[in-house]
């Protein structure tokens, strides 16, 4: 007798497999939750250092003046425009999965960010938003009397 892995889910990650194409799998995401259609969004890595926060956004092939950044009222937004470059008349794509139009993309930060220092660079397709953390001041100990 051998022994065969029991999966709870098994059966039904099958169906939806025959039942969905994997194309429409990889298709980006359609709605950022507020509404708001986009036609794709860009991958992020989040860090953290002692000194700043970390966000890296993939952007390839996006051109630095395309990419606009702003803080308001403790989000970071990472919005610009991806564009379809047609330079050959004559070439014929069989495949294209790349995707190209507007995105945007926010990220809620913590209170505890100097939003006057914030700065960001460009380099090598990877837009880096520099978020600098305030001196988090600890509240003091104190008695309370008993009333």
């Amino acid at each position: 007798m051998s022994l065969i892995r029991w999966s709870p889910f098994g059966e039904v990650t099958t169906a939806f497999d025959r039942l969905v194409p994997s194309e429409f799998m990889n298709w980006p995401r359609l709605s950022m939750g507020n509404g708001q259609k986009v036609e794709w969004a860009p991958s992020a890595d989040i860090s953290e250092t002692d000194k700043e926060y970390l966000i890296r956004a993939e952007l390839p092939a996006v051109k630095k003046e395309d990419v606009k950044v702003s803080y308001e009222d403790g989000v970071i937004t990472i919005k610009g425009e991806r564009k379809q470059q047609k330079d050959e008349k004559t070439e014929k794509f069989h495949r294209v999965e790349s995707f190209y139009g507007s995105f945007e993309r926010g990220f809620s930060l913590p209170d505890n960010v100097d939003a006057d220092k914030i700065h960001c660079e460009s380099k090598d397709g990877i837009v880096t938003v520099h978020i600098p953390k305030t001196e988090s001041v600890k509240p003091k100990a104190k008695q309370i009397a008993v009333q």
